[in-house]
């Protein structure tokens, strides 16, 4: 296969010379983390029940197979067609989020999908890149046009998606939208006081949402005093210890027999049984580095929109990414939320490929004559 040269002037040759290679091979590495604990954790999981022990491992490697696309073909576009690709993605998402309290169907008390043939979609986690993008987009034209009401408007979008995770109820979800949206108030300079009020509201919510919503505070008993059924959590601490430094070795883990999100919401303790605690710092390392990578990018750039998108899709990346590795290793309350690239769960992978195509195409090194 011949190597592209950097005179090369085609579309292909054009991104390939100013893409960050880094965090593309960053993203690469965890899709393959994503097939091989699928291979790893979900055959056992379709036995249990009652399924083809290839289900889960086709479903996922077309998933997969479809992210990476999605990643290439989103991170050649210019920062205008990530725009409107956003607001067209927002307001899809907003509606099929709110049709979900309608047509949803209802799954351990939440009604947060839509039902497809062979699939459920799960709209929210569209929400999260597609919203990041649109709020940038507001604040940074507030900033240039003071007359211009963005902050206003992305406030008021905010507020709705408040209204539609409450309803479903998806607190995590909600946790992880508002901290990324508060992240880029603060960084488009809201004022310190305003910043301490938000997070006080921020904390009064989790206060509101542990006595209203009997999951939370259930979760958060279990967590803070050790009372209660705390059954996955301790299996997945325990297939950490039994994995210690190098692992059992692959396909010689129990806690994937035991535990049913084992393929999903403790896949990390999989990773840790079988692979031991390099792969699990390792795992994490690539994380921080697609995290940091992002937000180090940034320092040079002069763009407002390009540095609030940005600093909203590594926020919301990393904290989700975080959140399903404390709480598999009970640092926080036990949140159902996947671990990026390598869960499983179609919605969330497509939705986490359109975030970080999104960000390689705003990170792009670009010519004068290139689209802004």
């Amino acid at each position: 296969m011949p190597t592209l040269s950097r005179a090369d002037n085609s579309l292909l040759g054009r991104w390939w010379w100013s893409v960050d290679r880094w965090t593309l091979g960053a993203i690469g590495t965890l899709i393959g983390f994503g097939y091989i604990m699928m291979l790893a954790a979900s055959p056992a999981v379709a036995e249990r029940i009652g399924t083809s022990r290839d289900t889960f491992i086709l479903k996922q490697v077309l998933f997969l197979a479809v992210a990476g696309a999605i990643v290439v073909a989103v991170s050649l576009l210019s920062p205008r067609d990530i725009k409107r690709l956003a607001i067209v993605g927002c307001l899809i998402a907003l509606a099929l989020t709110a049709a979900t309290m309608v047509i949803g169907v209802e799954i351990k008390g939440a009604r947060r999908w839509i039902s497809l043939p062979g699939m459920s979609v799960q709209p929210s986690e569209f929400l999260k890149p597609c919203f990041a993008i649109v709020a940038a987009w507001l604040l940074s034209e507030a900033k240039k046009s003071p007359r211009f009401p963005g902050t206003t408007i992305a406030c008021l979008i905010f507020a709705v998606i408040l209204l539609l995770l409450k309803s479903q109820p998806d607190i995590g979800m909600l946790v992880v939208i508002t901290a990324v949206f508060l992240t880029q108030l603060y960084i488009n300079g809201l004022p310190l006081v305003l910043v301490g009020i938000a997070l006080g509201m921020f904390g009064g919510g989790g206060v509101l949402a542990y006595w209203i919503f009997p999951h939370v505070q259930s979760r958060w008993t279990r967590f803070w005093d050790g009372t209660g059924d705390n059954y996955q959590v301790t299996t997945a601490l325990e297939a950490f210890g039994n994995g210690g430094l190098l692992g059992r070795g692959p396909g010689e883990g129990h806690v994937k027999d035991i535990l049913p999100d084992a393929h999903a919401d403790f896949v990390y303790a999989v990773a840790g049984e079988e692979f031991g605690m390099i792969i699990c710092v390792v795992i994490l390392a690539v994380f921080a580095f697609i995290v940091l990578r992002g937000l180090l990018r940034l320092l040079r750039e002069q763009d407002q929109f390009v540095v609030l998108s940005c600093t909203g899709l590594v926020t919301g990346f990393g904290l989700q990414a975080f959140v399903n590795m404390a709480s598999t290793l009970r640092l926080i309350p036990t949140k159902g939320m996947t671990l990026p690239f390598i869960s499983y769960g179609g919605s969330s992978v497509i939705a986490i490929a359109l975030g970080m195509g999104m960000l390689l195409a705003l990170t792009r090194r670009r010519g004068r004559d290139e689209p802004a």
